[in-house]
């Protein structure tokens, strides 16, 4: 069970990918208010269950029509409310500033629920989920009333009041006795305010009257030459206001923890607020996106039928998207006993088929997700997978060509695939031979048809639409061409075959007439006689690539037009033969020859080919030629081998070793010849 669970999971996360769902949730979470809403976005999927995709539809609906008539629904971020609540629960005491974040929570349940009453005017059902939020008015009236502005109030009780009161007139008594001190002795003031300093209230003295003012220093200037002294008539109350202040906290805790209270009795209620409200803003951000995207309601089927009437990919600008009509699955074709389940789309590269296939695939998927989609009109049915083979699936990893790739993604859709799925695949056996790719092609559809899928495909191979014609139950469809222009239209013309059109925009693009007449032999065997040009069928009815229009010879180039390239730069021939040479490394054994005396290099190959090898003790130079190496030094000795031992006397030795540490008289180091 876990296995099926895991594979149909694989296979939802390739599709979201491939059709883009992912920038869709994007969008959509871009409209959440709530974490609880954003979490469920990102873990949307396709519902299985026809009764829940027509719900989730139906909420979408209702708060669409909610926002046309109401606006905006009050929604509230609601951050950290859950973890207040529990702290509550747990015991703790929450600060006057987290208690006022839970007063306007409670504040916007109550403008929602609000809201949600003014909507059952409108017969809807979704107003009604306002019955399940409690708005806790005891709670949500007292909280105002004892803070404010993120501290507890001075009327939150008769004692506190009582002591802050106490607190101003302490306060202010210590500041008339600070005033007086340093208007009887304004001769040792270094200034004409009184301030505080370490909790203390001070004034600043001239350092050489310190004495002349009673009291404790309780600080100094950066300078020092004012000192901030605590007077003695001010020292007598600052031990009264420590211990009413005590009071006041002792107090203001009180308060919060009475308050905490409230909150934590009230807990069940609010954890049903908060998931309540989440709920409400994920339906909320669905008709936000749907209005955005100017989407409607799609009918959901089980009849195995999609009827698209001016769809559009959400993803492209609206201004500039070319609205697209399908038809598939249970409806009237060529064989009036054998419904339409394959749709075969042809026409030229950028004209918009691969765009086609993915905006039905995404709309299907949007629609089984709950979610509204861009369109005039739909009726799409409920899909148990919809797979996908579209795009360049090369993977280097694994050693996987882009044929080989594509293959291995075919065989892994024709397993899955059954009545119940909806199949897209974008050029159908491309990417090898084209004789065997459409072979390949031919037996994939083959398998489609069996399977009872529906399925959409977009080809090239003209032997595809032949098949399209003579099989039952597939259809042919093309990407319309404008031949002036050379823009594809991007609209799609059910019923009749497309053509490739490569011939006609190379031919407008300036290929000369002997390259088409060329192409045109070898695609078609049709050798056309000395100087007379090339003749096809209408592009748009005709065989591939047609050349037609108001063009003649003229306007095109007789030959190719050869455009000047940047040359590459040769390593000089001096250089590349130097490159050639054997390299040798010092301490490498050697063979000379002829003599077939070993040797060991002490200098390398240099440029002119010559190397210094050391032979019965002597440092003799030869041409490369004459050595071949016998063992490699790497092989001889270990890292960072001090070669001196090999190469140098035991005398030579010490001389480099007192040179290294002082001066040496009469000694002269030369180069080695």
């Amino acid at each position: 069970m876990n296995h099926q669970k895991d594979i149909r999971t694989t296979c939802t996360q390739n599709t979201e990918n491939t059709l883009e769902f992912a920038h869709i949730k994007e969008m959509l979470t871009g409209y959440a208010c709530t974490g609880g809403a954003r979490s469920t976005i990102q873990s949307l999927a396709p519902f299985l269950d026809e009764v829940k995709v027509i719900a989730a539809q139906r909420e979408t609906k209702e708060a669409k029509i909610l926002m046309e008539n109401l606006g905006s629904p009050p929604m509230t971020a609601l951050d950290g409310i859950e973890e207040m609540t529990e702290l509550a629960v747990r015991g703790g005491c929450l600060t006057a500033e987290q208690l006022e974040a839970v007063g306007i929570s409670l504040n916007a349940v109550k403008r929602l629920k609000t809201y949600l009453e003014r909507g059952k005017i409108y017969d809807l059902s979704l107003p009604y989920y306002n019955e399940n939020l409690d708005a806790l008015e005891s709670l949500r009236e007292e909280i105002p009333r004892i803070i404010r502005s993120g501290r507890v109030d001075d009327y939150a009780s008769k004692l506190l009041r009582s002591l802050r009161s106490a607190i101003e007139s302490t306060e202010n008594k210590m500041r008339d006795k600070a005033d007086g001190v340093m208007r009887a002795n304004k001769a040792c003031m270094s200034d004409s305010f009184s301030t505080m300093r370490n909790g203390h209230l001070c004034v600043p003295v001239k350092k050489e009257y310190k004495f002349k003012i009673p009291g404790s220093v309780i600080a100094g200037s950066s300078s020092g030459s004012t000192l901030f002294i605590e007077p003695a008539a001010v020292a007598k109350f600052s031990e009264e206001l420590q211990y009413l202040k005590l009071d006041e906290e002792n107090e203001e805790r009180r308060i919060l923890y009475e308050l905490t209270g409230l909150l934590a009795a009230s807990y069940d209620a609010m954890m049903q607020n908060i998931r309540m409200i989440e709920r409400l803003d994920f339906m909320f951000a669905k008709a936000k996106l749907a209005i955005a995207m100017k989407a409607v309601e799609p009918r959901v089927n089980t009849r195995r039928q999609i009827c698209i009437a001016g769809g559009r990919h959400p993803l492209i600008d609206q201004s500039k998207c070319v609205p697209l009509n399908v038809r598939l699955g249970n409806i009237p074709s060529k064989d009036a006993s054998v419904p339409v389940r394959g749709l075969i789309i042809t026409g030229p590269n950028t004209g918009g088929k691969t765009v086609a296939i993915k905006t039905v695939g995404l709309l299907c998927y949007m629609a089984q997700c709950g979610l509204h989609v861009p369109c005039e009109s739909a009726d799409l049915c409920m899909n148990n997978q919809i797979l996908c083979d579209i795009g360049d699936n090369q993977n280097m990893s694994e050693n996987l060509s882009t044929f080989s790739a594509h293959i291995t993604n075919v065989l892994d859709i024709l397993s899955r695939a059954n009545e119940d799925s909806l199949v897209l695949m974008d050029e159908l056996g491309s990417g090898t031979d084209p004789t065997e790719g459409m072979g390949i092609a031919v037996a994939v559809l083959e398998e489609l048809r069996k399977s009872g899928a529906l399925y959409m495909v977009t080809t090239h191979y003209p032997e595809i639409k032949t098949y399209a014609n003579e099989t039952p139950g597939v259809v042919n469809a093309r990407m319309l061409f404008d031949r002036e222009s050379l823009r594809p239209l991007y609209q799609m013309e059910m019923g009749a075959a497309g053509d490739s059109c490569a011939f006609y925009i190379a031919k407008k693009l300036g290929m000369p007439d002997e390259m088409l007449a060329a192409a045109e032999r070898v695609a078609y065997g049709n050798p056309q006689p000395s100087g007379q040009k090339p003749t096809h069928g209408s592009v748009v009815t005709g065989t591939n690539g047609g050349f037609a229009g108001k063009d003649t010879a003229a306007s095109r180039p007789a030959k190719l037009k050869k455009t000047s390239s940047p040359s590459i730069k040769k390593k000089p021939e001096a250089l590349a033969a130097r490159e050639k040479l054997p390299q040798y490394s010092i301490g490498d054994s050697v063979m000379v020859y002829p003599e077939k005396k070993v040797g060991i290099v002490y200098k390398p190959v240099n440029d002119k080919g010559d190397l210094c090898v050391q032979l019965q003790g002597k440092k003799i130079w030869m041409n490369y030629k004459r050595v071949r190496l016998h063992v490699a030094a790497a092989e001889l000795y270990p890292p960072d081998y001090d070669f001196s031992i090999i190469f140098e006397t035991v005398r030579e030795r010490k001389i480099h070793h007192d040179m290294r540490r002082k001066y040496v008289e009469d000694v002269l180091e030369t180069e080695d010849n």
